[in-house]
């Protein structure tokens, strides 16, 4: 293939990818098609709701937003994903019928960690339920090997977050807590050695 062409394919597959796919999906559970996007010059989640006139309903800005970033349709709503090369998270939302707003329901993130892989592994928490779930590995250097964690289960609560709520601080304060978790428990399982 030439050169060329292979240049404009990646190109094409970089815009594609880049905040330009638009989720159709009825969201709002009214029967009519609603529109979810990144916009990549803003830096935002876009959902546009048929119940809301289309008017835009913005997340606030995400300035750490990557080419592997974008949304896809889930069951009951859709999920935000934002990648980069050794680590990233999903963000989870759905129609609040009482509330009438897009509402965060669920976070994961996972990490491939260091090049020896310390810090490696992947969460989840359900902000419906609080239920966090954490698999993740250390290298020890006195073994020279990996060593997983035995699975962390606990609460996480967060308040209520909408859509317009929604920005990278919320992920980064999940991931905070994530890793305050990490060693806490490196620290027990280290202790049982």
């Amino acid at each position: 293939m030439k050169k060329s062409v292979v240049t404009l394919i990646f190109l094409l597959t970089q815009l594609t990818v880049f905040g330009q796919n638009k989720l159709l999906k009825d969201v709002d559970n009214d029967g009519i098609m609603d529109t979810v996007y990144v916009d990549s010059t803003k830096y935002t989640i876009v959902c546009k709701l048929s119940t809301k006139n289309y008017n835009p309903i913005l997340s606030k800005p995400i300035d750490i937003l990557n080419l592997m970033s974008g949304v896809i349709e889930t069951k009951n709503g859709f999920e935000f994903f934002n990648d980069w090369m050794r680590a990233g998270y999903k963000n989870q939302f759905r129609y609040n019928t009482k509330t009438k707003k897009i509402q965060l329901i669920g976070m994961s993130r996972y990490e491939f960690g260091n090049a020896i892989s310390d810090g490696s592994g992947e969460s989840s928490v359900n902000l419906l339920t609080a239920d966090y779930i954490g698999n993740w590995n250390y290298y020890d250097t006195d073994k020279d090997e990996l060593i997983k964690i035995p699975t962390i289960k606990t609460k996480m609560k967060f308040n209520l977050i909408n859509l317009e709520d929604f920005g990278e601080e919320i992920y980064f304060g999940y991931a905070k807590s994530c890793t305050e978790l990490f060693h806490k428990h490196k620290k027990i399982k280290m202790n049982k050695r």
